[in-house]
């Protein structure tokens, strides 16, 4: 398992990868889990926690609501009696166990949106799970022991959050990905223009590291050109009379 350290010797694990990543912030006292991927991870995910020696789970945050990152969400709360938070806009998706549908960001994500729609709602649904506390624009979890914070970046869905961890990891979600050695630009995202915004907020904190919950760490330097590019294409006449979902 892969594992990152901070400043003030908190510790980062990627306890799954794959499907979607999942991760454990430590502090050796108060244990927060990022996201939980999708239900029929569960075994696995339980296994690897156990490797870990981790019994209780203090907080589980949830990036968003896709099946995909809150699929255990239940689980999770009720077998290490954990406190659940997501942003106040997707409390109601993760209440009942559904999902935003993902809009594509490119013709091939756009044609399988368009096509398997209805599956996709049917395929995704997962146990609902209420959760304790929501998130609006900024929540301090100096409560549990870190010197952290969750910030609200829409963009792959409206209630999109990321984890900054002593101002210098940051856990993104789906709010950039780290799977394409050309682009870290999600495929599926509900507003491209927001999420341009979104980036920029990241890349106003001082993180050099952005971990993403499909794929591998992005550092700055590659943030900032994907930010830089996408920006200027936005800006442009041809590209804002087309449309913003023109960006690939």
């Amino acid at each position: 398992m892969r594992s990152w350290s901070t400043s003030s010797g908190y510790k980062i694990i990627q306890v799954l990868s794959g499907r979607s990543n999942v991760f454990l912030l430590t502090n050796g006292q108060s244990n927060i889990i990022v996201d939980t991927s999708p239900h029929f991870k569960w075994n696995i995910l339980q296994k690897r926690l156990e490797t870990l020696q981790i019994d209780q789970i203090h907080l589980l945050i949830l990036t968003h609501s896709h099946f995909d990152h809150a699929g255990n969400a239940m689980r999770i709360k009720e077998k290490y009696n954990a406190k659940v938070i997501i942003h106040h806009s997707e409390a109601l998706f993760l209440s009942t166990g559904d999902n935003i549908l993902p809009t594509g960001t490119n013709f091939i994500t756009r044609f399988l949106v368009r096509v398997f729609a209805k599956q996709f709602k049917s395929f995704a649904l997962y146990q609902p799970c209420k959760p304790d506390f929501t998130v609006d624009k900024i929540y301090d979890l100096a409560k549990y022991g870190f010197n952290a914070y969750l910030m609200h970046t829409p963009g792959h869905t409206p209630g999109s959050i990321c984890l900054i961890i002593d101002n210098e990891t940051a856990l993104v979600g789906d709010t950039m990905f780290g799977i394409f050695w050309w682009t870290i630009f999600p495929p599926f995202a509900s507003d491209i223009n927001q999420m341009m915004n979104s980036w920029e907020k990241l890349l106003e904190t001082k993180c050099k590291i952005f971990i993403p919950s499909h794929g591998s760490a992005n550092k700055r330097c590659l943030v900032e050109k994907g930010f830089n590019k996408r920006s200027t294409a936005l800006c442009s006449p041809a590209c804002r009379q087309a449309g913003s979902n023109t960006l690939l």
